[in-house]
């Protein structure tokens, strides 16, 4: 059997693909669907024999309840009984959304469907392809995740045919998924409401319409042999990768720290982006940055499907709080893991530690070897031009002060660079008008992310900015640190770095502060005059120091 797959990542839909995908579940056939949680594996959902190929397919046990996939509410009535008018409400607020019910079945729901059960999960998903496919197809699509069963879910039309080439019929291409975990799954047959998995609606948008809502104690523990799932993922070990997984919970750098004292060679990280620094030697996969859990939540199954391609022995993972889609990630994470937690929440550091240390230098001086001591020693690097990039993108109020001073200098919500160049390089009123409007932005997002950085239990923060004294980043750090090197040394490492002429590079050097501005106006001086190994240890030395006198202050 051959697996067809369709791209529908454009704008418009692919009817012809969308009628061939139809016939598909009309005669029984298999395919694989895209919904914004994950992909799944898709049966006509009132056919028992269809749906008897799913769990062949997956290798699923069959006692594992499948989620009903409808394109509106107006279709719970087909299928379920003594429909609590909580189901209306929730149907109104979040679908089509990753919202599935349990309801009581109608006798037309096979048990091939619902595990046995006389209830039945169902859900109305949020993606244009798969509510096309069920209006052209006219029937209900019972759809698992359309991973091999215990594998990490599939989040792309790429992992779905690494796991069912030659199993299905059809894999409808509709680009990754943005939500990147499954359903949320809620229980309306018992009251009050209970939680039976967490997933991308988040336990505390469940509480704002029902009230009260009760979350099952499987969530947080492995079920036990004799116990009937009521829902789908409750029983079997779920999203595994071949490697056993531990899962570390606390904050974020006592997780840290943890994963530090305890990696061995061999072995694989799951981290936040702030924390990759800290394992150079190991198979990393960043899980996205600490106070983003949407984009968490959209790598956690790629970060455990990935390190199936490689030879790791073992695999360490930090894990999120509880809080929002935390609970989910969570709930992933510690499936994958079956439950083999280590929690070092007695280890978190007291923030009284706490110290933002500021970076600053011309180019070619070697702050980037700095910035690598520092986050080796457990210090989150905030970049402020990185920064300044993102809030271009994500601030429109940045952007219309930008326009209102220079012009059409955008595309969209992408920065002209030549064009704000050629307005300000030659003119320093200008240069100073662009600062003064960049740099309010950017101090307050650095403010921002110090304070999210000393929530989280960090150790620290590191501020590298070039202009870090002259945008008044310097007044939110503890001390701040100049970056000196020697003229010629500057000069020889931009020509290699950044592959330019010497008198590009003499040009950038005498555009930007002398040594004696950092001498004079910084707390600390390191110069680099020395090799790469040798500054590195000169820095620990120096950072060091200043965490020590911190922390016995």
């Amino acid at each position: 059997m051959t697996t067809v797959c369709y791209n529908m990542t454009g704008t418009e839909l692919d009817r012809e693909a969308i009628a061939y995908a139809a016939q598909v579940i009309r005669s029984g056939g298999l395919v694989a669907i895209p919904t914004e949680t994950v992909y799944g594996l898709g049966a006509n959902g009132l056919d028992p024999d269809a749906v008897k190929r799913i769990y062949e397919a997956k290798g699923r046990p069959s006692d594992n309840p499948l989620i009903l996939h409808v394109p509106t509410a107006a279709w719970l009535e087909r299928y379920c009984r003594s429909i609590p008018e909580s189901a209306y409400r929730l149907a109104k607020e979040f679908w089509p959304g990753p919202l599935t019910m349990i309801l009581p079945r109608k006798e037309l729901v096979p048990d091939q469907t619902t595990g046995g059960l006389d209830t039945v999960g169902i859900r109305c998903p949020n993606h244009p392809v798969t509510l096309a496919l069920i209006e052209a197809a006219d029937l209900p699509i019972a759809a698992p995740s359309a991973n091999t069963s215990g594998r990490p879910s599939c989040t792309a039309a790429e992992h779905v045919l690494e796991d069912m080439n030659g199993k299905i019929e059809c894999i409808l291409d509709g680009g990754p998924c943005t939500v990147g975990v499954e359903s949320t799954i809620v229980d309306l047959t018992c009251e009050p409401p209970r939680l039976l998995r967490p997933g991308g609606l988040p336990l505390e948008e469940l509480e704002r319409v029902l009230g009260t809502v009760e979350v099952d104690a499987v969530v947080t523990r492995q079920m036990g042999e004799g116990e009937k799932p009521r829902a789908p993922g409750m029983k079997y070990r779920h999203y595994a990768p071949h490697a056993p997984v531990t899962v570390v919970t606390g904050t974020p750098a006592a997780s840290a720290q943890y994963l530090l004292e305890h990696i061995e060679d061999g072995d694989g990280v799951i981290c936040y982006d702030e924390f990759a620094p800290l394992f150079p030697c190991a198979e990393v996969q960043r899980i996205g940055s600490l106070q983003n859990k949407g984009e968490q939540a959209r790598r956690v199954f790629d970060a455990l499907r990935s390190f199936d391609h490689t030879q790791v022995r073992r695999i360490l993972a930090q894990c999120p709080d509880s809080a929002g889609l935390g609970l989910a990630i969570g709930n992933r994470l510690k499936k994958a893991a079956g439950f083999h937690v280590v929690d070092v929440t007695g280890a978190d550091r007291s923030t009284e530690s706490f110290r933002v240390i500021g970076l600053t230098g011309g180019s070619g001086t070697g702050k980037t070897t700095a910035l690598q001591v520092l986050g080796a020693m457990g210090i989150a690097v905030i970049d402020c031009d990185q920064v300044y990039h993102e809030l271009l993108v994500s601030t429109p109020e940045l952007r219309q002060e930008l326009m209102a001073a220079f012009g059409d200098v955008f595309d969209g919500v992408h920065l002209k660079r030549k064009t704000l160049g050629a307005v300000v390089y030659h003119n320093a009123e200008q240069r100073e008008r662009l600062n003064q409007i960049t740099h309010r932005y950017v101090v307050a997002e650095v403010k921002t992310q110090i304070e999210d950085a000393k929530r989280a239990g960090m150790r620290g923060v590191a501020v590298d900015a070039i202009l870090l004294l002259e945008s008044g980043l310097g007044e939110l750090c503890d001390v701040t640190v100049g970056i000196t090197a020697p003229r010629e040394e500057r000069i020889r490492r931009l020509m290699e770095r950044d592959q330019i002429t010497r008198t590009y590079a003499c040009s950038r050097i005498d555009a930007q502060q002398p040594e004696r501005y950092y001498r004079e106006n910084c707390t600390f001086l390191l110069e680099n005059a020395s090799s790469r190994e040798a500054f590195a240890e000169q820095s620990e030395t120096l950072f060091q120091k200043i965490m020590e006198v911190n922390e016995h202050e």
